[in-house]
């Protein structure tokens, strides 16, 4: 997710018309879980958070994904939810692709990780 003001990363099964994990096949719903767990670790262990934030929410976006945010009681809206509270930032020129390079580090290429596209 593209706001500097938290680490932010967003898992999305490429399943079509899936709205829900339940709607996942079994094995499809532990894949998911072994991805957030690894992503999980891989952010915990680059961005040393007080907390990482889990969800599944899609009220905007309804195709399957799930955030993973890592928090800090300093982040601009600790401890309430990041939704609404205050406008995204920006990322520094090459900041971001320093988080992604780091991140991809820690995942490992052996994980088949690979940045999403800039949507524009």
């Amino acid at each position: 997710m593209k706001d500097a003001n938290y680490p932010w990363c967003i898992l999305v099964p490429d399943r079509a018309d899936v709205t829900e994990i339940h709607q996942l096949s079994a094995g499809d719903q532990l894949q998911l879980m072994r991805e957030s767990v690894r992503l999980s670790e891989a952010m915990t262990q680059v961005f040393r958070p007080d907390k990482l934030n889990i969800a599944a929410l899609g009220n905007v976006v309804p195709q399957l994904h799930v955030h993973h945010i890592a928090r800090y009681r300093h982040d601009p809206a600790w401890p309430v939810p990041v939704w609404g509270r205050v406008p995204a930032a920006e990322y520094r020129p090459g900041h971001l692709d320093g988080v992604i390079a780091g991140l991809c580090r820690v995942l490992g290429a052996e994980t088949g990780f690979v940045p999403a596209a800039d949507p524009g």
